[in-house]
């Protein structure tokens, strides 16, 4: 059995689950035949999300992801499903927009509670389980904000920001030792929800990008970075250019997910 049919046995984890995008990769991910565990702070929006899938495979699980034992109580009650955790996908985040001046570093902290903490806590609880089987899957949704801040939004750019290095040292700390948990970060692109803008991408095509890219499991995805349906490849030095065309060999070229 390959490394993406047994993802596809097990339990795909979806944190935001009860709106927007998070909505959208559990629809489809249900779609795609998985079981599908959807956590959320706000039960009405996750019964809203059961309805729209109206699928025996959806199980909404009541958490904040900013509470470390919420997590850990979550995802024991995922384990409780009897399937393993194969898929996690780090949605869940907040936007809050307010002049630094205007607001307490309580405000503040809140986003990055939600948006990094909630990574770490729910990229825990998962790894902890995925290396009973060595296979797993994890994508952390990403953004470009951290690297052109916006005006009254600098909670959001920095937690997300330090999200994309978590990202980074997670691969460095647990790459080699487990190189069939396979993490990487995805930006979806500005989306047409309550966290995006009215003329941005619809959350039902991004989320097929985000199902495409988490059924995806070879090893050289490990700390990529996939901008809506495409790599981003690193670049490469002036050196390194001339050392390909001395040698005769084709620059890497990036990769394409691959939707239904």
């Amino acid at each position: 059995m390959s490394a993406e049919e047994e993802l596809l046995l097990g339990v795909a984890v979806v944190t935001g689950a009860g709106a927007g995008l998070g909505q959208a990769l559990a629809k489809e991910l249900v779609a795609c035949g998985l079981h599908v565990a959807g956590i959320g702070r706000s039960a009405a929006s996750l019964d809203a999300t059961a309805k729209l899938i109206d699928c025996k495979r959806f199980f909404p699980v009541i958490a904040d992801v900013s509470d470390y034992p919420s997590v850990e109580r979550a995802f024991e009650e995922i384990e409780g499903l009897g399937k393993p955790i194969t898929i996690l996908i780090n949605n869940a985040a907040i936007y809050e927009r307010f002049d630094f001046l205007a607001e307490p570093p309580q405000t503040y902290m809140k986003s990055v509670d939600i948006n990094l903490g909630g990574t770490v806590a729910c990229a825990h609880a998962a790894i902890s389980r995925m290396v009973e089987t060595g296979i797993g899957r994890i994508i952390n949704v990403a953004t470009f904000a951290d690297l052109v801040p916006l005006p009254a939004s600098s909670a959001y750019s920095v937690s997300k920001g330090a999200a994309r290095i978590f990202t980074r040292a997670l691969v460095a700390d647990m790459g080699d030792r487990f190189p069939d948990i396979v993490i990487n970060d995805w930006i979806p692109g500005a989306l047409a929800t309550q966290m995006g803008i009215a003329d941005g991408i619809s959350p039902q095509v991004a989320a097929k990008w985000g199902v495409g890219l988490a059924l995806m499991h070879e090893r050289s995805l490990m700390g990529s970075i996939f901008d809506r349906d495409t790599e981003i490849v690193p670049p490469r030095s002036l050196k390194g250019r001339l050392r390909d065309i001395l040698l005769l060999q084709a620059q890497s070229k990036p990769r394409k997910v691959k939707t239904a």
